[in-house]
Protein backbone atom coordinates (compact mmCIF):
# COMPACT_ATOMS: atom_id res chain seq x y z
CA UNK A 1 0.00 0.00 0.00
CA UNK A 2 1.50 3.36 -1.02
CA UNK A 3 1.75 5.95 1.73
CA UNK A 4 1.81 9.70 1.32
CA UNK A 5 3.96 12.07 3.34
CA UNK A 6 2.67 12.87 6.82
CA UNK A 7 1.55 16.37 7.73
CA UNK A 8 2.16 18.26 10.97
CA UNK A 9 -0.18 20.19 13.24
CA UNK A 10 1.23 21.99 16.28
CA UNK A 11 -0.66 22.97 19.42
CA UNK A 12 1.47 24.76 22.00
CA UNK A 13 1.00 24.44 25.75
CA UNK A 14 3.05 27.14 27.45
CA UNK A 15 6.72 27.50 26.57
CA UNK A 16 8.02 24.00 27.14
CA UNK A 17 5.45 21.53 25.81
CA UNK A 18 3.88 20.97 22.41
CA UNK A 19 1.88 18.28 20.65
CA UNK A 20 2.68 17.03 17.16
CA UNK A 21 0.11 14.99 15.27
CA UNK A 22 1.52 12.58 12.71
CA UNK A 23 -1.07 11.36 10.21
CA UNK A 24 -1.15 8.95 7.30
CA UNK A 25 -4.11 7.67 5.27
CA UNK A 26 -4.21 4.02 6.35
CA UNK A 27 -6.65 1.18 6.67
CA UNK A 28 -8.61 0.75 9.89
CA UNK A 29 -6.53 -0.26 12.88
CA UNK A 30 -6.27 -3.92 13.74
CA UNK A 31 -5.32 -5.07 17.22
CA UNK A 32 -2.54 -7.64 17.30
CA UNK A 33 -3.67 -10.95 18.80
CA UNK A 34 -1.68 -12.67 21.51
CA UNK A 35 1.67 -14.05 20.38
CA UNK A 36 1.65 -17.73 19.42
CA UNK A 37 2.72 -20.37 21.91
CA UNK A 38 6.27 -21.51 21.15
CA UNK A 39 7.64 -24.96 21.98
CA UNK A 40 11.15 -24.07 23.16
CA UNK A 41 13.07 -23.30 26.35
CA UNK A 42 13.36 -19.62 25.39
CA UNK A 43 12.55 -17.34 22.49
CA UNK A 44 12.55 -13.70 21.39
CA UNK A 45 11.02 -11.82 18.47
CA UNK A 46 12.64 -8.41 17.94
CA UNK A 47 12.18 -5.59 15.45
CA UNK A 48 15.62 -4.96 13.93
CA UNK A 49 15.13 -1.23 13.34
CA UNK A 50 13.48 -0.20 16.60
CA UNK A 51 14.91 -2.90 18.87
CA UNK A 52 11.45 -3.48 20.31
CA UNK A 53 10.73 -6.96 21.68
CA UNK A 54 7.38 -8.11 20.29
CA UNK A 55 7.26 -11.53 21.97
CA UNK A 56 9.48 -13.37 24.41
CA UNK A 57 9.72 -16.10 26.99
CA UNK A 58 12.70 -16.66 29.27
CA UNK A 59 14.59 -14.08 27.21
CA UNK A 60 17.26 -13.60 29.90
CA UNK A 61 17.67 -17.26 30.86
CA UNK A 62 21.25 -18.42 30.31
CA UNK A 63 21.39 -21.38 27.93
CA UNK A 64 23.95 -23.14 25.75
CA UNK A 65 24.17 -21.26 22.42
CA UNK A 66 25.80 -24.15 20.50
CA UNK A 67 26.71 -23.04 16.95
CA UNK A 68 24.88 -19.74 17.40
CA UNK A 69 28.28 -18.84 18.87
CA UNK A 70 29.39 -18.52 15.26
CA UNK A 71 27.18 -15.44 14.83
CA UNK A 72 29.48 -13.62 17.25
CA UNK A 73 32.47 -15.08 15.42
CA UNK A 74 31.02 -13.86 12.14
CA UNK A 75 30.77 -10.36 13.61
CA UNK A 76 34.46 -10.44 14.59
CA UNK A 77 35.44 -11.63 11.11
CA UNK A 78 33.25 -8.99 9.48
CA UNK A 79 34.84 -6.23 11.54
CA UNK A 80 38.35 -7.51 10.75
CA UNK A 81 37.57 -7.36 7.02
CA UNK A 82 35.82 -4.00 7.30
CA UNK A 83 38.81 -2.46 9.11
CA UNK A 84 41.29 -3.87 6.59
CA UNK A 85 43.10 -6.08 9.09
CA UNK A 86 42.40 -9.02 6.79
CA UNK A 87 40.98 -9.31 3.27
CA UNK A 88 38.72 -11.96 1.72
CA UNK A 89 41.56 -12.92 -0.64
CA UNK A 90 44.13 -13.60 2.09
CA UNK A 91 45.43 -17.16 1.93
CA UNK A 92 45.29 -19.04 5.24
CA UNK A 93 47.53 -22.02 5.93
CA UNK A 94 45.54 -24.61 7.85
CA UNK A 95 47.08 -25.77 11.12
CA UNK A 96 46.78 -29.15 12.83
CA UNK A 97 44.30 -27.83 15.41
CA UNK A 98 41.78 -27.32 12.57
CA UNK A 99 42.18 -30.91 11.37
CA UNK A 100 39.32 -33.12 12.56
CA UNK A 101 41.41 -36.29 12.37
CA UNK A 102 43.99 -34.80 14.72
CA UNK A 103 41.63 -32.92 17.03
CA UNK A 104 39.28 -35.19 19.02
CA UNK A 105 37.03 -32.25 19.90
CA UNK A 106 35.97 -31.94 16.25
CA UNK A 107 35.19 -35.57 15.51
CA UNK A 108 31.60 -36.15 14.53
CA UNK A 109 30.80 -32.43 14.37
CA UNK A 110 29.99 -30.14 11.42
CA UNK A 111 33.08 -29.72 9.25
CA UNK A 112 34.43 -28.08 6.14
CA UNK A 113 36.90 -31.02 5.95
CA UNK A 114 40.16 -29.07 6.05
CA UNK A 115 43.59 -30.69 6.08
CA UNK A 116 46.86 -29.44 7.62
CA UNK A 117 48.91 -27.44 5.16
CA UNK A 118 45.95 -26.56 2.94
CA UNK A 119 46.00 -22.95 1.74
CA UNK A 120 42.45 -21.61 1.70
CA UNK A 121 41.20 -18.03 1.07
CA UNK A 122 39.54 -16.19 3.93
CA UNK A 123 36.39 -15.89 1.81
CA UNK A 124 36.05 -19.68 1.49
CA UNK A 125 36.76 -20.31 5.17
CA UNK A 126 34.15 -17.69 6.00
CA UNK A 127 31.58 -19.52 3.86
CA UNK A 128 32.61 -22.75 5.53
CA UNK A 129 31.79 -21.23 8.92
CA UNK A 130 28.54 -19.52 7.95
CA UNK A 131 27.03 -21.92 5.41
CA UNK A 132 28.45 -25.28 6.46
CA UNK A 133 28.81 -24.43 10.18
CA UNK A 134 32.32 -25.84 9.90
CA UNK A 135 33.98 -26.05 13.29
CA UNK A 136 37.35 -26.64 11.64
CA UNK A 137 36.88 -23.46 9.57
CA UNK A 138 36.06 -21.53 12.75
CA UNK A 139 39.36 -22.62 14.28
CA UNK A 140 41.36 -21.83 11.12
CA UNK A 141 39.92 -18.30 10.89
CA UNK A 142 40.37 -17.69 14.63
CA UNK A 143 44.04 -18.64 14.40
CA UNK A 144 44.54 -16.37 11.39
CA UNK A 145 42.71 -13.33 12.76
CA UNK A 146 43.85 -13.40 16.37
CA UNK A 147 46.79 -15.80 16.52
CA UNK A 148 44.98 -18.40 18.62
CA UNK A 149 41.53 -19.60 19.57
CA UNK A 150 41.82 -18.10 23.05
CA UNK A 151 42.73 -14.68 21.66
CA UNK A 152 39.79 -14.84 19.25
CA UNK A 153 37.43 -15.76 22.10
CA UNK A 154 38.72 -12.69 23.95
CA UNK A 155 37.78 -10.55 20.95
CA UNK A 156 34.30 -12.10 20.98
CA UNK A 157 33.85 -11.36 24.68
CA UNK A 158 35.18 -7.82 24.26
CA UNK A 159 32.38 -7.14 21.79
CA UNK A 160 29.92 -8.70 24.23
CA UNK A 161 31.02 -6.10 26.79
CA UNK A 162 30.88 -3.30 24.21
CA UNK A 163 27.27 -4.27 23.44
CA UNK A 164 26.43 -4.12 27.16
CA UNK A 165 25.36 -7.78 27.29
CA UNK A 166 25.39 -9.21 30.81
CA UNK A 167 24.22 -12.76 30.15
CA UNK A 168 26.64 -13.95 27.48
CA UNK A 169 30.09 -15.49 27.84
CA UNK A 170 31.94 -17.43 25.17
CA UNK A 171 34.62 -20.06 25.77
CA UNK A 172 34.96 -21.52 22.27
CA UNK A 173 35.09 -20.18 18.71
CA UNK A 174 32.69 -22.84 17.41
CA UNK A 175 30.08 -23.41 20.11
CA UNK A 176 30.69 -27.07 20.92
CA UNK A 177 29.68 -27.94 24.48
CA UNK A 178 31.84 -26.20 27.09
CA UNK A 179 30.90 -25.79 30.74
CA UNK A 180 30.54 -22.10 31.56
CA UNK A 181 29.66 -21.02 28.02
CA UNK A 182 26.24 -19.39 27.81
CA UNK A 183 24.03 -16.81 26.19
CA UNK A 184 20.35 -15.91 26.10
CA UNK A 185 17.66 -15.44 23.50
CA UNK A 186 17.66 -11.69 24.17
CA UNK A 187 21.44 -11.34 23.89
CA UNK A 188 21.61 -13.41 20.71
CA UNK A 189 18.98 -11.14 19.14
CA UNK A 190 21.11 -8.09 19.95
CA UNK A 191 24.27 -9.73 18.60
CA UNK A 192 22.41 -10.52 15.38
CA UNK A 193 21.11 -6.96 15.21
CA UNK A 194 24.71 -5.70 15.43
CA UNK A 195 25.83 -8.16 12.74
CA UNK A 196 23.18 -6.96 10.28
CA UNK A 197 23.69 -3.27 11.13
CA UNK A 198 27.49 -3.01 11.41
CA UNK A 199 28.84 -5.52 8.86
CA UNK A 200 26.19 -5.95 6.14
CA UNK A 201 28.67 -7.46 3.68
CA UNK A 202 29.45 -10.19 6.19
CA UNK A 203 25.76 -10.72 6.90
CA UNK A 204 25.09 -11.21 3.16
CA UNK A 205 26.98 -14.52 3.33
CA UNK A 206 24.28 -15.89 5.64
CA UNK A 207 21.67 -16.03 2.87
CA UNK A 208 23.78 -18.24 0.59
CA UNK A 209 22.14 -21.63 0.29
CA UNK A 210 25.08 -23.90 -0.48
CA UNK A 211 28.85 -24.09 -0.65
CA UNK A 212 31.21 -26.59 -2.27
CA UNK A 213 34.77 -27.12 -1.04
CA UNK A 214 37.11 -29.84 -2.29
CA UNK A 215 34.21 -31.22 -4.35
CA UNK A 216 32.13 -31.67 -1.18
CA UNK A 217 28.81 -29.84 -1.56
CA UNK A 218 26.96 -28.86 1.60
CA UNK A 219 23.73 -26.91 1.88
CA UNK A 220 22.93 -24.23 4.42
CA UNK A 221 21.29 -25.83 7.44
CA UNK A 222 18.82 -22.94 7.75
CA UNK A 223 15.90 -24.40 5.80
CA UNK A 224 13.86 -21.20 6.18
CA UNK A 225 16.01 -19.77 3.38
CA UNK A 226 13.86 -21.87 1.04
CA UNK A 227 10.56 -20.68 2.53
CA UNK A 228 7.96 -19.55 0.02
CA UNK A 229 5.94 -17.81 2.73
CA UNK A 230 8.67 -15.59 4.17
CA UNK A 231 11.61 -13.60 2.81
CA UNK A 232 14.26 -15.06 5.12
CA UNK A 233 17.91 -14.10 4.53
CA UNK A 234 19.62 -15.61 7.61
CA UNK A 235 20.85 -16.44 10.14
CA UNK A 236 22.16 -19.58 11.90
CA UNK A 237 21.26 -22.99 13.25
CA UNK A 238 22.80 -24.59 16.31
CA UNK A 239 22.61 -28.00 17.95
CA UNK A 240 24.45 -29.99 20.57
CA UNK A 241 23.24 -32.60 23.01
CA UNK A 242 23.45 -30.02 25.78
CA UNK A 243 21.78 -27.14 23.93
CA UNK A 244 19.01 -28.87 22.04
CA UNK A 245 17.93 -27.31 18.74
CA UNK A 246 18.54 -23.58 18.29
CA UNK A 247 17.77 -21.20 15.44
CA UNK A 248 18.23 -17.51 14.73
CA UNK A 249 16.28 -16.33 11.71
CA UNK A 250 15.59 -12.95 10.14
CA UNK A 251 12.93 -11.97 7.61
CA UNK A 252 11.98 -8.76 5.82
CA UNK A 253 8.72 -7.41 4.43
CA UNK A 254 7.73 -3.91 3.26
CA UNK A 255 10.53 -2.10 5.07
CA UNK A 256 10.27 -4.17 8.23
CA UNK A 257 12.90 -6.64 9.45
CA UNK A 258 12.34 -9.03 12.32
CA UNK A 259 14.84 -11.21 14.19
CA UNK A 260 13.63 -14.44 15.77
CA UNK A 261 15.68 -16.45 18.28
CA UNK A 262 14.48 -19.91 19.37
CA UNK A 263 16.59 -21.79 21.92
CA UNK A 264 16.22 -25.35 23.15
CA UNK A 265 13.53 -26.61 20.77
CA UNK A 266 12.89 -30.36 21.15
CA UNK A 267 13.65 -31.25 17.51
CA UNK A 268 15.06 -29.99 14.24
CA UNK A 269 11.59 -29.72 12.71
CA UNK A 270 10.17 -27.81 15.67
CA UNK A 271 12.83 -25.10 15.68
CA UNK A 272 11.92 -24.22 12.09
CA UNK A 273 8.16 -24.40 12.51
CA UNK A 274 8.22 -22.30 15.69
CA UNK A 275 10.53 -19.69 14.15
CA UNK A 276 8.28 -19.44 11.10
CA UNK A 277 5.29 -19.05 13.39
CA UNK A 278 6.91 -16.15 15.24
CA UNK A 279 8.07 -14.31 12.12
CA UNK A 280 4.70 -14.71 10.37
CA UNK A 281 2.82 -13.36 13.38
CA UNK A 282 5.12 -10.36 13.77
CA UNK A 283 5.08 -9.37 10.11
CA UNK A 284 1.32 -9.81 9.87
CA UNK A 285 0.26 -7.73 12.85
CA UNK A 286 2.98 -5.08 13.29
CA UNK A 287 4.76 -2.49 11.20
CA UNK A 288 7.90 -0.38 11.58
CA UNK A 289 7.42 3.37 11.10
CA UNK A 290 9.92 6.22 11.27
CA UNK A 291 8.00 9.41 12.02
CA UNK A 292 11.17 11.37 12.82
CA UNK A 293 14.37 11.18 10.79
CA UNK A 294 17.85 11.94 12.08
CA UNK A 295 18.92 15.60 11.86
CA UNK A 296 15.44 16.70 10.74
CA UNK A 297 13.98 19.53 12.85
CA UNK A 298 11.09 18.47 15.06
CA UNK A 299 10.61 21.86 16.68
CA UNK A 300 12.50 25.15 17.10
CA UNK A 301 13.10 26.80 20.47
CA UNK A 302 14.34 30.16 21.75
CA UNK A 303 18.00 30.10 22.87
CA UNK A 304 19.28 32.51 25.51
CA UNK A 305 22.82 33.94 25.73
CA UNK A 306 23.84 32.40 22.39
CA UNK A 307 25.20 33.58 19.05
CA UNK A 308 21.79 32.73 17.55
CA UNK A 309 18.28 33.25 18.85
CA UNK A 310 16.61 30.00 17.78
CA UNK A 311 17.77 26.41 17.54
CA UNK A 312 16.31 23.38 15.79
CA UNK A 313 15.67 20.34 17.98
CA UNK A 314 15.19 16.76 16.82
CA UNK A 315 16.65 13.26 17.13
CA UNK A 316 20.24 12.13 16.61
CA UNK A 317 19.27 8.90 14.83
CA UNK A 318 16.10 7.80 13.04
CA UNK A 319 13.27 7.29 15.54
CA UNK A 320 12.08 3.89 14.32
CA UNK A 321 8.99 2.62 16.16
CA UNK A 322 7.13 -0.66 16.08
CA UNK A 323 3.36 -0.26 16.29
CA UNK A 324 0.30 -2.43 15.62
CA UNK A 325 -0.36 -2.45 11.89
CA UNK A 326 -2.78 0.28 10.84
CA UNK A 327 -2.19 2.49 13.90
CA UNK A 328 0.00 5.16 12.27
CA UNK A 329 -2.98 7.50 12.00
CA UNK A 330 -3.30 7.48 15.80
CA UNK A 331 0.36 8.09 16.60
CA UNK A 332 1.11 11.31 18.44
CA UNK A 333 4.32 12.84 19.75
CA UNK A 334 4.84 15.39 22.50
CA UNK A 335 8.02 16.78 24.02
CA UNK A 336 9.17 18.39 27.18
CA UNK A 337 12.37 20.28 27.99
CA UNK A 338 14.67 19.49 30.89
CA UNK A 339 14.82 23.20 31.77
CA UNK A 340 12.28 25.97 31.17
CA UNK A 341 14.81 27.93 29.10
CA UNK A 342 17.54 26.67 26.79
CA UNK A 343 20.81 28.50 27.43
CA UNK A 344 24.03 28.58 25.40
CA UNK A 345 26.62 27.26 24.93
CA UNK A 346 25.22 24.04 23.43
CA UNK A 347 27.08 21.24 21.69
CA UNK A 348 25.67 19.39 18.70
CA UNK A 349 23.41 16.49 19.79
CA UNK A 350 23.31 17.71 23.38
CA UNK A 351 20.12 16.39 24.97
CA UNK A 352 17.79 19.11 26.19
CA UNK A 353 14.57 17.14 26.63
CA UNK A 354 12.54 14.06 25.77
CA UNK A 355 10.12 13.15 22.97
CA UNK A 356 7.19 10.94 23.99
CA UNK A 357 5.37 8.88 21.36
CA UNK A 358 1.80 7.97 22.29
CA UNK A 359 -0.97 5.67 21.15
CA UNK A 360 -4.39 5.86 22.78
CA UNK A 361 -3.05 8.33 25.33
CA UNK A 362 -0.28 5.98 26.50
CA UNK A 363 3.43 6.54 25.97
CA UNK A 364 4.83 3.65 23.91
CA UNK A 365 8.35 4.94 23.25
CA UNK A 366 10.66 7.80 24.21
CA UNK A 367 13.65 9.37 22.47
CA UNK A 368 16.10 12.07 23.59
CA UNK A 369 15.34 15.52 22.18
CA UNK A 370 18.69 16.90 21.03
CA UNK A 371 20.21 20.09 19.64
CA UNK A 372 20.84 19.65 15.90
CA UNK A 373 23.68 22.18 15.63
CA UNK A 374 26.20 23.83 17.91
CA UNK A 375 25.31 27.12 19.58
CA UNK A 376 28.22 29.19 20.85
CA UNK A 377 28.02 31.77 23.58
CA UNK A 378 26.97 35.19 22.30
CA UNK A 379 28.95 38.40 22.65
CA UNK A 380 28.99 40.45 25.86
CA UNK A 381 26.31 42.97 24.87
CA UNK A 382 24.12 40.22 23.36
CA UNK A 383 24.23 38.29 26.65
CA UNK A 384 23.44 41.41 28.65
CA UNK A 385 20.45 42.13 26.41
CA UNK A 386 19.17 38.56 26.76
CA UNK A 387 19.52 38.83 30.53
CA UNK A 388 17.40 42.02 30.57
CA UNK A 389 14.77 40.53 28.24
CA UNK A 390 14.58 37.35 30.33
CA UNK A 391 14.10 39.32 33.55
CA UNK A 392 11.42 41.54 32.01
CA UNK A 393 9.63 38.50 30.59
CA UNK A 394 9.76 36.91 34.02
CA UNK A 395 8.22 39.98 35.61
CA UNK A 396 5.38 40.07 33.09
CA UNK A 397 4.85 36.38 33.68
CA UNK A 398 4.62 36.96 37.42
CA UNK A 399 2.11 39.81 37.01
CA UNK A 400 -0.04 37.70 34.70
CA UNK A 401 -0.22 34.90 37.26
CA UNK A 402 1.97 32.41 35.40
Amino acid sequence: MKKSSFYRTFRLFGTSTSLLLLSLPVASAEQAPTAPQINAKAYVLMDFYSGKILAEANADTRLDPASLTKVMGSYVIGQAIKSGKITPDDMVTIGKDAWATGNPVLRGSSLMFLKPGDKVPVSELNKGVVIQSGNDASIALADYVAGSQDAFVNLMNNYVKAFGLENTHFLTVHGLDAEGQYSTAGDMARITQALIRDVPDEYAVHKEKEFTFNKIRQVNRNRLLWSTNLNVDGVKTGHTSGAGYNLISSATDNGMRLISVVLGAPSDRVRFSESEKLLTWGLRFFETVTPLKADTPFVTQRVWFGDQKEIALGVKSDAALTIPRGQMKNLKASYHLNQEQIEAPLSKYQAVGTIDFQLDGKTIEQRPLVVLSEVKEGGFFSRIWDFIVMKISGLFGAFSGK
